[in-house]
């Protein structure tokens, strides 16, 4: 145990951090850019609870060095990583002396040539800081967490619901917890590691439904015991292929045996929950889900074309759904069920369309730029129905009545996620009889208008079927790829502080 140090009044304390879910089944390759990197006093700016006059705010001097998040997609480029390493480690050191670090990250980014690219980075961080500096590191709970990234965070935690939707409070528990132990003068806590052999999808552990609901409900139970400081449990990122995918628990706080048991009662939740697992909607080829949708009285109806889904790690550009969708005679003729599908991306078709202009009639062809390998790019004839400019995402938004179904053609990929992601085109969701979107489970505000919806499980490099896509460097024996595998050993593995070696196996 290290010993305790002096209380700092107002600590100056700085924010850095990368963050991306890489699917490594996914030809894409992630640049620079894509991070939209925020610097310097911009980054307070990305969080609420750091706005002036804030209680955190006020109780710290907050600097910011580097922050960048980029939309989930392929592995980042070892350009892209070394620039942008390189500016956020030179952006840390012009800030002088800190007294701690908040590494807001997501905990999944693959690099080329780099295995656990967030313990890596810290690594560097920890190098230029030094070891007397306490960093509190929040994630994703899609995230990994190796030995080496509990090691190098004196606090670590993720979200506990998914869809996130405590994603800000997470960022802000993990803010709070480092400015009250900066301020108490503390130890650093201790730190109980669980790893877990169980590497599922996120739709398969959405907190929507059990076990998940109850797996983490006891996240809160174990945190409000005494000497425990903070209690988190990652499903782990399932789309990559590294040694350090799979599921783990930590748990921090002042007393060793109240973390070290509270890590050991959600470790082995999780794993003797692992056979009850479930896709959290109904689930179908996607013509089953088709079917479906056009039996049903329910609108509108909800069909997630799931393998190639962009918010967790798809090109976004597979064609295979919406050439699917075309060929049904349905929706063939104008006057067919009314569907709309978000989106493909097609640049060249873009272009067309806004040079046509709203009412025109093009033939277009888009997809299969960057993953060609489940269908070839498309060719449709529709009229422009809506042109949109400026997204963040996107950049330009394009949309074709294609018989009935209104398709969304962008620039550059995008997810939709909100209402206003439709009707800023000029379309009515709630009105459709069909919504297909490129998604896994339903973000909240998609969900609670969906009369009804099914998952197709359909190709892309986010796959749901996972024992197909080929992985061979994760640790084995895994659920669910070796399902009567032995049972693992789930005791705590105390790691060392942040300040004292690291020893021993990755296990």
């Amino acid at each position: 145990m290290s010993q305790p140090r002096s209380s700092v009044p107002r600590p100056v304390i700085a924010i850095a951090g990368l963050g991306i879910e890489s699917s490594t089944f996914s030809p894409a390759r992630t640049e620079a850019p894509a991070f939209h990197p925020q610097r310097g006093q911009d980054v307070l700016a990305r969080y609420p609870f750091l706005d002036p006059g804030t209680p955190l705010r006020t109780a710290a001097e907050w600097r910011g060095a580097l922050v960048g998040k980029a939309l989930p997609g392929g592995t980042v480029t070892a350009s892209a990583y070394a620039d942008l390493t390189a500016e956020l480690l030179d952006r840390l050191r012009e800030l002088g002396p800190i007294d701690g670090l908040w590494y807001d990250t997501h905990g999944a980014m693959t690099v080329e040539g780099v295995d656990d690219a967030e313990a890596e980075l810290l690594a560097r961080i920890r190098e230029l800081i030094g070891p007397d500096v306490i960093v509190s590191t929040s994630m994703d709970l899609h995230g990994n967490v190796s030995r080496e990234l509990v090691h190098g965070s004196d606090l670590i935690t993720c979200y506990r619901m998914a869809p996130h939707e405590d994603a800000m409070d997470t960022k802000e528990r993990a803010a709070r917890n480092l400015v009250d132990l900066l301020a108490s003068g503390g130890p650093r806590p201790v730190k109980a590691w669980v790893p877990v052999p169980v590497l599922l999808a996120g739709e398969q552990t959405s907190t929507r439904i059990e076990p998940a609901k109850s797996v983490y409900a006891a996240v809160e139970e174990v945190e409000a015991a005494d000497g425990v400081t903070d209690a988190a449990i990652w499903v782990g990122y399932a789309w990559a292929d590294e040694p350090r995918n799979r599921a783990a628990v930590v748990v921090t706080g002042p007393a060793e045996a109240a973390v070290a048991a509270g890590a050991e009662r959600l470790a082995r939740g999780f794993w003797e929950a692992r056979h009850d697992f479930a896709f959290v909607a109904p689930t179908g080829t996607l013509d089953e889900c088709l079917d479906a949708a056009l039996a049903s009285a329910a609108r509108p109806y909800f069909v997630s074309d799931t393998g190639d889904n962009p918010t967790a790690g798809g090109a976004g550009d597979v064609a295979w759904g919406l050439q699917h969708l075309l060929s049904r005679p349905e929706f063939k003729d104008g006057t067919g069920p009314v569907a709309i599908y978000a989106s493909l991306p097609g640049p060249a078709a873009v272009d067309a369309a806004e040079r046509a202009g709203l009412g025109a009639t093009v033939t277009v062809t888009a997809g299969a730029e960057v993953d060609d390998r489940h269908a070839g790019p498309l060719t449709l004839t529709g009229v422009v129905h809506a042109i949109r400019h400026g997204d963040r995402d996107a950049g330009t938004e394009v949309v074709l009545k294609v018989g009935s179904v209104h398709v969304i053609l962008t620039r550059l990929r995008k997810p939709y996620h909100h209402e206003h992601d439709f009707t800023d085109l000029d379309l009515s969701p709630r009105q459709a009889d069909l919504v297909v979107v490129k998604i896994g489970y339903l973000e909240p505000e998609l969900f609670a208008m969906a009369a009804d919806w099914k998952m197709a499980l359909t190709p892309g490099g986010v796959d749901q079927d996972l024992t197909r896509l080929g992985h061979h460097r994760i640790r084995r024996p895994m659920f669910p790829f070796d399902p009567e595998m032995a049972e693992p050993d789930l005791t705590a593995r105390l790691v060392a502080p942040s300040d004292q070696p690291l020893t021993g196996p990755d296990e």
